[in-house]
């Protein structure tokens, strides 16, 4: 079965709604609801698939991928062109991008990712397991 869905706790949520009604849709997800305490995403057009929560921490602290929790989120996407579009678009909205679109021969191929920072410092992936552009 499916992992059915991932909470992430941010700092400001109104801050990680704007930057995610952004970048989710070139990841294949839409809103699925939106509230004053919360906010998520679904696969878009119904498809099978994790939802993705979004809540204001309550005990703040800066995250690090380097410690016990999250280390980072991928986002498989159907062309190596959508990899390019989410770097390109990551950089666009000031986001720091950790690896460029590239090959990944360490990886069972194909595996074409690229790799960057949310403003909350979450490492975030889009991968394509096909050669197709």
């Amino acid at each position: 079965m499916p992992l059915g869905h991932l909470g992430l706790n941010v700092p400001d949520l109104a801050r990680a709604k704007a930057y995610y009604d952004a970048v989710m849709p070139a990841l294949g997800y839409e809103p699925f609801l939106a509230h004053d305490d919360e906010f998520a995403y679904r696969p878009v057009g119904g498809k099978a698939g994790t939802f993705l929560f979004f809540y204001p921490e309550t005990d703040p602290g800066a995250y690090s991928a380097e410690r016990t929790g999250l280390q980072h989120l991928a986002f498989i996407v159907r062309t190596r062109t959508a990899v390019r579009e989410a770097a390109a678009l990551a950089a666009s909205l000031g986001s720091t991008v950790v690896h460029e679109p590239q090959e990944w021969p360490q990886y069972p191929p194909p595996y074409f990712a690229c790799f960057w920072r949310d403003p909350n410092g979450f490492l975030l992936e889009a991968v394509c397991h096909h050669d197709r552009d």
